[in-house]
């Protein structure tokens, strides 16, 4: 029996650089909760009045980037009163901030690889001196890996810079370290099976995200049960260490060695079918409309 949740709306679209995306995984929820008989109606609030949403009951908050995960939307519905999905605004406004984030885990003893902001007056080989090189360069308040290049040479790093301030002033430099890539699914206060991503791309950008269809996603992860058991409870750790609740993922790269370091914090992860919370809890035999009734039914008035 599903509960009577009220009126939901689906917050989607939005005006971010991931309107895209937030269009796409906004109408998988929308659909999922059709299916299971919820009251559910799809929200943009780049086409409607912000305004209109205190007529509902209850928000799943699928807006991606800005907007959507920086706090402001969580705020605004705090103020009218109406539940939501995901982290609180406290919370989402580091979540969405790498540099925050990353500062923060550090201040913990969170393992994250080295770091630096990048101001105009930062040259190449200062940035080499300060974290050594290769580096990837990344705007700080964006996800989908909008605006993150790999850095080999000053002309990458010249070119990078530049593109990068176009999008977000915040730019950061973070320390390449040769391994594989993974992500951690957590719904509500739990986590799902860990992932291994294999890009066939140099790293996992947004091309190996969206729009290929080579990438490989592996789980359960090969990592070794006692290990994986000890990452996943330390990825927990790093998403509460930020405030975060509800649902997330927290990614994470492993060296050849085996150390592991995280990476950044998702407070509203993809919902679309090339996503990876939904792999995850499909390995738990949770099916999709099973995972948007869960994350629904952690919405409140945090």
């Amino acid at each position: 029996m599903i509960p009577d949740f009220g009126k939901v709306a689906v917050l989607m679209g939005g005006d971010s650089n991931e309107r895209a995306i937030s269009l796409l995984s906004g109408d998988a929820v929308f659909h999922a909760l059709k299916r299971l008989g919820v009251h559910a109606e799809a929200f943009d609030p780049s086409d409607r009045d912000i305004e209109e949403i205190k007529t509902y009951d209850r928000a799943f908050i699928v807006l991606h980037g800005r907007g959507g995960e920086d706090g402001s939307i969580q705020a605004f519905l705090k103020s009218k009163n109406v539940a939501y999905t995901g982290s609180d605004s406290a919370s989402s406004a580091i979540g969405i901030d790498k540099l925050k984030t990353k500062l923060l885990w550090r201040s913990l003893n969170i393992s994250t690889p080295d770091f630096s902001q990048v101001s105009g007056e930062m040259t190449y080989i200062d940035i080499i001196n300060l974290i050594g090189s290769p580096f990837f360069m990344k705007a700080s308040n964006e996800g989908s890996s909008i605006g993150i290049d790999k850095i080999k040479n000053e002309h990458q790093y010249q070119e990078a810079f530049l593109k990068i301030q176009k999008i977000d002033s915040n730019v950061i430099a973070e320390k390449f370290v040769d391994g594989e890539e993974y992500t951690v699914g957590i719904l509500n206060n739990k986590t799902l099976p860990i992932i291994k991503i294999k890009p066939s791309n140099e790293f996992y950008d947004y091309e190996a995200k969206y729009l290929k269809d080579d990438t490989q996603y592996i789980c359960p992860s090969g990592i070794e049960k006692i290990k994986e058991a000890l990452i996943a409870e330390e990825a927990l750790e790093a998403f509460k260490a930020i405030g975060c609740s509800s649902w997330g993922r927290v990614d994470f790269v492993m060296d050849k060695k085996g150390h592991h370091y995280f990476i950044e914090v998702n407070t509203i992860p993809g919902m679309t079918s090339h996503s990876l919370v939904p792999m995850a809890a499909k390995e738990m035999g949770i099916n999709f409309d099973q995972l948007v009734l869960g994350i629904l039914q952690t919405a409140d008035v945090k």
